[in-house]
Order: C-alpha cells, then sequence, then structure tokens
C-alpha cells in the first residue's frame, strides 16, 4: 500500500505540458488583398507578372553591394595599415626615398592580395548562388510552369509538394494541381523561422511562410509576399543593419592597438632621448640633426609593424572560403571563416547526429518471391516525379542505377506501366500510394 501511494504522488507531482502550435494570421492591406484574386488553375498573364514585378520586385532579398574602389581602398584602413601608412610618411618626409618606395610598394601589394583574394572568394560565392537558385511550379496563361523563384510575385498559384522549400510567403487553397479537394492537410517545418522541433500542420487558408520546408502532402497556394516584405526577408534586414563586428575581428583590432600604443610611446621617448643627446653634442640642432634622428626612428617603426599580418589574414580567409564554397558552403562574411575554426565546443538539437547530409538505397530486405529490382520498380513508381524529398531522390537514384528497364526513361514515363492516381506520403499510414 505504501508503494502504491508513493507511485501515485510521484505521477501527481510529474505533470507535463503538451505544446501546443498557435497559427498566428497576418491581415493584408486591402489594395494587396485583391491581388489574391487569381484564379487557380489558370494564374496570372505574362502582362500581369509584368506590371507586379514592376511594382513589388523580384523576389529576392537585395544584397547592398560595396564600391570596388571602395572596398580596395578600406584595405588601408586599420590599426596596423596606418602605422605602416605612418611609417610611409616619414620616410617621404626624411626624404629616404628607398624606404619609401619599399613600404609605399608593401602598403599596396597588401591591399592588392586582400582584394583580389576576397574578389576571388566573392565570385565563388556567387557562382555557388546561382547553382542552388531555387525553382518553382507556377500556374500561368492556365499552364503549370517550372520557373525561377525569384520571379514570383504576389498573386501567383504555386504548387507546393513533399520537400519544397517555400519560395514566399503564400495561403493555402486547399486544392490540389489537379483542382480538386487535398485529403490531407500540409505538414511543414518551420523550426529555421520559429525555433519549433516539429512539423506545424497548416490547413486552407493559413500562411505557409518563405524559407519554410513542407514535409507532407501537397497543395496549391497563392503567393502574399515576396522578397524582403516575407517573414524571412524582414528578419534578415534587421540582421543587415547591424554592424558588430566578429571575436576573431576584435581580437586582431586589439593586437594592432597594442602594437599602435607601444610602438607610438617608443618611438616618442626615443625620439625625444636622441634630439636631447644631439643638441648636448652640438651648440644648436639643424634641420640635418633632425633628420638624422628621424630616420633612426623610422627604422624601429618600421621593425615593430608585422607588414606581413593583413596579408596572412585576407589570403588565409579568402582561400579557406573558396574552399568551403566548392563545398557548397555560402561564407557571407570572411571573418567567419576563423570564428568557425575557433569553435571547440558544438551543440546540436534533435538527436544531436552530424551526417553528410546524403541519404542512399542500402541492401533491402526481401520476402520470397520479390527481388531488389521489383522492390525499386514499385518504389520508383510511387514517387513523386521532380520532388526535392530526400527520401524521394535516394528512391529514384537507385531505382534508375540497378533497374534495367529504368535506365534509358526520362522523365517519369515507364514503358508498360500507366500511373492512373497517386497520394503523397501520409505519415498517419506511413504509405505513399500510386495506382
Amino acid at each position: 500500500m505504501g508503494e502504491k501511494a508513493k507511485n501515485e504522488k510521484d505521477d501527481k507531482e510529474a505533470q507535463f505540458e503538451d505544446h501546443e502550435h498557435v497559427e498566428v494570421s497576418e491581415e493584408l492591406p486591402p489594395e494587396l488583398e485583391a491581388l489574391m484574386q487569381t484564379e487557380p488553375l489558370k494564374g496570372l498573364s505574362e502582362a500581369e507578372v509584368a506590371e507586379r514585378t514592376a511594382r513589388f520586385g523580384k523576389n529576392e532579398i537585395s544584397e547592398k553591394k560595396t564600391n570596388p574602389l571602395l572596398k580596395f581602398l578600406s584595405y588601408f584602413t586599420g590599426a596596423i595599415a596606418y602605422l605602416i601608412e605612418l611609417a610611409f610618411i616619414l620616410s617621404g618626409v626624411v626624404e629616404d626615398w628607398i624606404d619609401f618606395g619599399i613600404i609605399g610598394g608593401l602598403l599596396v601589394i597588401n591591399a592588392l592580395i586582400g582584394f583580389i583574394e576576397e574578389s576571388k572568394a566573392d565570385a565563388a560565392l556567387d557562382a555557388l548562388k546561382n547553382t542552388l537558385a531555387l525553382k518553382s511550379r507556377v500556374f500561368r496563361d492556365g499552364r503549370l510552369q517550372e520557373i525561377e523563384s525569384s520571379e514570383l510575385v504576389p498573386g501567383d498559384i504555386v504548387a507546393v509538394r513533399l520537400g519544397d522549400i517555400i519560395p514566399a510567403d503564400a495561403r493555402l487553397l486547399g486544392i490540389s494541381v489537379d483542382g480538386s479537394d487535398v485529403e490531407v492537410n500540409l505538414q511543414v517545418d518551420q523550426s529555421a523561422l520559429t525555433g519549433e522541433s516539429l512539423p506545424v500542420e497548416k490547413k486552407r487558408g493559413d500562411t505557409i511562410y518563405s524559407s519554410s520546408i513542407c514535409k507532407q502532402g501537397q497543395m496549391l497556394a497563392v503567393v502574399t509576399k515576396t522578397g524582403a516584405n516575407t517573414f524571412i526577408g524582414r528578419a534578415a534586414n534587421l540582421i543587415s543593419i547591424t554592424n558588430e563586428q566578429g571575436h576573431f575581428q576584435k581580437i586582431v583590432n586589439q593586437i594592432g592597438n597594442f602594437l599602435v600604443v607601444i610602438t607610438l610611446t617608443m618611438v616618442v621617448i626615443i625620439f625625444i632621448y636622441l634630439l636631447l643627446r644631439r643638441k648636448n653634442e652640438v651648440d644648436h640642432l639643424s634641420k640635418t640633426d633632425v633628420f638624422d634622428v628621424l630616420r633612426d626612428v623610422l627604422v624601429l617603426t618600421v621593425a615593430a609593424i608585422p607588414v606581413g599580418l593583413p596579408t596572412v589574414m585576407s589570403v588565409t580567409m579568402a582561400v579557406g572560403a573558396k574552399q568551403l564554397a566548392a563545398k557548397q558552403v555560402i561564407v557571407k562574411r570572411l571573418t567567419a571563416v576563423e570564428e568557425m575554426a575557433s569553435v571547440s565546443v558544438l551543440c546540436s538539437d534533435k538527436t544531436g547526429t552530424l551526417t553528410l547530409n546524403k541519404l542512399t538505397f542500402d541492401e533491402p530486405y526481401l520476402k520470397p518471391g520479390f527481388t531488389k529490382e521489383d522492390l525499386l520498380l514499385y518504389s520508383y513508381l510511387a514517387s513523386e516525379p521532380g520532388a526535392n524529398d530526400p527520401i524521394e531522390m535516394a528512391v529514384r537514384t537507385a531505382a534508375k542505377r540497378d533497374v534495367p528497364l529504368l535506365a534509358d526513361c526520362t522523365g517519369h514515363t515507364i514503358p508498360g506501366f500507366k500511373v492512373a492516381s497517386f497520394v503523397p506520403f501520409n505519415p498517419a499510414t506511413k504509405l505513399t500510394q500510386a495506382t
């Protein structure tokens, strides 16, 4: 009895609260709401698209490009660069033209190397962004066609399916691409926006947000907001207006500031000391005497400057960014390369598993009477053509590789087979069905 009472007490103390997603609806202005009345299976005309593109712009978050000349001149700023420039000016004042040319050449070479290497890294990132450009299936002029996601405008009718990255903020219409009512609501992973660990169910009339991922179902939606006006676009704009320096840049600046203070202090002390000593040796200080002291001070100034540090840092970070770009990693800020390299503990949520982010088809378990080719063929028939879901892609890739019948097939047409109906993956039944 005592143990039973204890268990009942523990049950009362251990109370768990279920998480419930609260859908927040965003009211659209009346003039924008009027643009949402597009015929679902017809879509917008080319004239309407052109007019709305001129009004709302492209469906992309604009990136401010720095003037190349200003970017090049920025390599002449910073504590260490100022020290080199100080030595450059001093060598000109004392008419030491050899040092003047060498130090001036160092300044230009440092700036050129940093500018060129960072430009190469930027070019590699731009090329990567172009290869990762998203496509969207959209109804226009009565046809379902595939276009660049950047060409979407408010009022466009887009088809969202399993595995798709939502290209813009949109309102679900509750119908499929053939105009029939959908049987299953969408499940959307919007953890990147809200931090919710589980997919959220979205039904007719709900808003799906740009950059979230469709995890279940397929449905038509009308685009409500594009580009910088989307939920993720407004967040990106807030991040872009912050100019906080990274940890690595702060450390480099601290080193530079320390060197500036120490060098200037030593230069002033030694300059005054040498002038006083020279004055004791001669009754009157001439211009030549002062220049001789400045030459001695110039040697100390140049010796205290790590002239190769800016070049080494720029080249190292630019090469690192270029190597990461080859592995499809977008590095927006070069100093982020070193900051990430200094991470000693990486905390990951969910299962905390780090993988290659690639799914492959392993050796299947087969019942008597079936072969691996049979399994892959039926799986291929029950997969959605063109879907971006990793599981669908792994199945289609393995089937085309191992089933001879599919080796020469173009599209999703298979000789001797015709798909009459298709039901996308339903997590309740754990099935994708094709007839």
